[in-house]
């Protein structure tokens, strides 16, 4: 018996004098290394598509607006030159969002030139009254004079339909003025006391600065993301001497005083709910202690997306992804926490005997998404990650007819119509792993389904635990410059 060598090149008399078991073995061990090789060469290719998608590509899985060309990127902010022409091609007011994993089958469908086309924009009826009843109104009357009428009419020649009414929308820009207390001292003609008139309490005491102002330096700085210094050329223009130096100081002391107090009463006040939501992720920091670059964690709990009209969000600032933070966030909680895959979630719920972790199907579908991602574009409806992503669809689907119902009859429904769903998606994974390609992207799909199956069952167990953990991730998109390079 001869063993193989890939390294030995055989000339044509070597091969003719090896034996027949000899030439066996030579070909099935080179079967099996050429073997190895294809698989290794798909996991390098899966690794290219990957990597290229993440450095080029989109990072979320909504279509933007065609045609947009990127003119920089401020503050972590992108900034798009001819955005107002792109978006007005394909949306207007009331449009809906992108397609999302709970659409129909009918949003997914290709038409027949293998073109896909802009949808036409969705309005929905009376969506701009119900906004404009909301603001105020301040009427503007427009009438011909008498002796006018007159001339048109003659004398008494006339009489008034009913107006034309339309409506145009006024903005106002921002009104500043300088509040001058005047507080009355009084003193006893003995001069055993004073006594001053009441006033408002300082806010921060001798300092400009009013709650009205601070809050829109706030709103300013940390919902639209304007850094202080364009902030301080904002209030130039405004002829107010307000320097960056002042709304930092403010910003801190005024968090310190009075902010901090209200994240400690909305952190026990999320706690009163039965479902919350969790979800972390990388920041940059600069100026901390550590190295330029150094990645620390932005962490948001809510409350579950099932109480919207009461809905609590709060972000914590760790330097570290440890379990510590989490368990002491969470540890007056009593309930059920929707989040990822993060095995410290689960590590908590056991040290935890009150606590219970529900699962996302947002993130398992993402897996196949991905996985979708490497197939080419013309096989792509057919491959085993896009016959996932239909099942995941179907799903959501039948959970979105839920939307709405009381608890109670949505766990009804749920164990009803979406439980045989589920049950079929998890016998169909289990079977279609045997024998994908160990660490491949579909492999991992399928892997990361398998080993959150007892978590991603929880939402039939409970009516208020949503499918997924949206709602948090929602919040990294509502204001993402909270997730991006920050300087202490």
């Amino acid at each position: 018996m001869v063993r193989a060598e890939t390294h030995k090149n055989y000339t044509k008399q070597q091969l003719e004098d090896l034996s027949k078991d000899s030439l066996i073995d030579l070909y099935l061990n080179q079967q099996t290394q050429l073997t190895e090789l294809d698989k290794k060469m798909q996991l390098i290719l899966e690794q290219m598509v990957t990597s290229n998608r993440a450095r080029f590509g989109r990072s979320s899985e909504k279509i933007p607006a065609e045609g947009q060309i990127r003119f920089a990127e401020v503050d972590g902010t992108i900034v798009f030159f001819n955005e107002a022409e792109a978006v007005n091609d394909t949306e207007s007011p009331g449009t809906s969002d992108e397609e999302s994993p709970d659409a129909s089958d009918e949003t997914d469908k290709e038409p027949q030139d293998g073109k896909k086309k802009n949808k036409p924009p969705v309005k929905t009826k009376g969506q701009k009254e119900q906004a404009l009843s909301q603001l105020p109104t301040r009427r503007v009357d427009h009438d011909i004079p008498v002796d006018e009428l007159e001339k048109l009419f003659g004398k008494d020649g006339w009489k008034r339909l009913p107006d034309e009414v339309y409506r145009r929308l006024e903005f106002i820009p921002a009104k500043v003025e300088v509040e001058e207390h005047h507080v009355a001292v009084y003193a006893a003609k003995d001069e055993s006391h004073m006594e001053k008139a009441k006033h408002p309490a300082y806010l921060l005491r001798n300092s400009l600065v009013t709650p009205s102002l601070l809050a829109a330096i706030i709103n300013g700085k940390y919902v639209n993301a304007v850094p202080l210094y364009r902030l301080e050329k904002e209030f130039e223009r405004y002829g107010i001497p307000v320097t960056r130096q002042n709304m930092a100081n403010w910003v801190i002391q005024g968090s310190e005083r009075y902010l901090s107090i209200f994240y400690d009463y909305l952190h026990q006040k999320l706690y009163d709910f039965h479902v919350i939501q969790a979800d972390e992720t990388r920041v940059e920091v600069t100026k901390d202690g550590r190295s330029a670059g150094a990645m620390s964690w932005m962490w948001v709990y809510r409350t579950g997306s099932m109480y919207e009209d009461r809905a609590v969000v709060l972000y914590d600032y760790q330097k570290d992804r440890k379990t510590d933070h989490p368990l002491e966030f969470l540890k007056g909680f009593s309930g059920i926490c929707e989040t990822d895959g993060y095995q410290v979630y689960h590590k908590i719920e056991g040290m935890k005997e009150d606590l219970k972790i529900a699962g996302c199907w947002a993130h398992a579908r993402r897996k196949f998404y991905d996985a979708e991602q490497t197939v080419p574009k013309k096989i792509r409806n057919k491959c085993t990650a896009h016959l996932a992503l239909r099942q995941i669809q179907a799903i959501y689907r039948e959970e979105k007819h839920l939307k709405g119902l009381p608890p109670d009859e949505r766990l009804e429904l749920r164990k009803r119509c979406v439980k045989p769903l589920v049950d079929a998606y998890f016998a169909w994974v289990k079977q279609e792993a045997v024998g994908t390609l160990e660490g491949g992207i579909l492999w991992k799909a399928f892997q990361y389904s398998m080993n959150q199956e007892k978590y991603l069952r929880v939402f039939l167990e409970d009516g208020e635990v949503p499918m997924d953990n949206n709602a948090s991730l929602s919040e990294r998109y509502t204001y993402p410059h909270l997730f991006e390079k920050i300087s202490t």
